[in-house]
């Protein structure tokens, strides 16, 4: 396919973020054998196909490995990511569970299915990863993702956690990296449409409309149109922590704080860095008269 410039340029922003996610997390080694979930949506699939580039340019060897996981939903089309696969040259796997049936089994008519459906698919995803010597597990979260996950959590967990751009599973068996962790969705979205890859929708939750992180995505898109790079600086955010002033005890001692405690940023944390220097303001000396 003849692609336009501004795919071109897409691409090379999209291949250099990634890239950089890469070796700033050090999420792909030497002898590293990758398993990319492939879901069949826009996310998975510029995920995979980033990283089959970034493969062939490396000065490093590295295995990918194509996983889609057939959780047999009525209606979906199974032989589309195989012919993808096929046609595009990339060693895969196809695993069929029958999760969509455990899952409306288990889950009352109108509440979200999305907590035990990605249960039940991590751990077929990492019983996979250890029947094939996979040692990293690639996943397609990207940057608004990770951001909406810090408000779900913030908002409705009472934690201020996110997903993180590497981390390793509960077993320690495997590490889990998002190479996506740079990327903007709009990105990715627009340079999906413009490779025509072969999108299949999730009918189990996709259309859900009462999902928390729906509601914290309209949130986030209506910030983002008042007050453009709402998304960009809550990112930067979860990459500058300063423990000192939060109110965790176990990231920061303030039960031991003494008058010699000294702290990266002390008191002007919060201060806006356009102030004005000490002496500036005019002052006013008020006396009775």
């Amino acid at each position: 396919m003849e692609r336009s410039q501004t795919l071109q340029r897409l691409e090379k922003w999209l291949l250099r973020e990634t890239g950089k996610a890469i070796a700033d997390y050090n999420m792909i080694e030497a002898g590293d054998t990758v398993l990319v979930c492939v879901s069949g949506g826009k996310d998975s699939h510029t995920l995979l196909h980033l990283l089959r580039i970034l493969q062939a340019k490396a000065p490093i060897e590295f295995r990918l490995i194509a996983m889609n996981l057939d959780q047999k939903q009525p209606g979906f089309p199974a032989d589309v990511l195989p012919a993808h696969f096929e046609k595009i040259g990339v060693d895969y796997r196809i695993i069929e569970a029958d999760t969509y049936s455990v899952v409306k089994e288990k889950i009352p008519e109108g509440k979200t299915t999305c907590s035990l459906c990605s249960r039940l698919r991590r751990g077929i995803i990492y019983r996979t990863a250890k029947e094939l010597g996979a040692n990293k597990i690639a996943l397609g979260h990207h940057r608004d993702d990770m951001v909406h996950t810090l408000f779900l959590n913030l908002l409705f967990g009472g934690k201020l956690k996110s997903m993180p751009p590497k981390l390793v599973t509960d077993d320690g068996a495997h590490v889990v990296i998002r190479p996506l962790a740079y990327c903007a969705e709009s990105q990715i979205a627009r340079y999906s449409r413009g490779m025509e890859f072969p999108i299949i929708p999730c009918n189990l939750c996709g259309s859900q409309e009462n999902l928390q992180r729906q509601k914290i995505r309209e949130m986030m898109q209506d910030w983002d149109r008042r007050f453009p790079g709402r998304t960009e600086a809550v990112f930067t955010a979860l990459q500058n922590v300063v423990p000192s002033h939060l109110a965790d005890n176990g990231l920061f001692d303030f039960k031991g704080l003494t008058l010699e405690t000294r702290v990266d940023e002390g008191d002007i944390v919060f201060d806006a860095p356009e102030l004005p220097p000490v002496g500036a303001f005019p002052l006013t000396v008020l006396t009775e008269s």
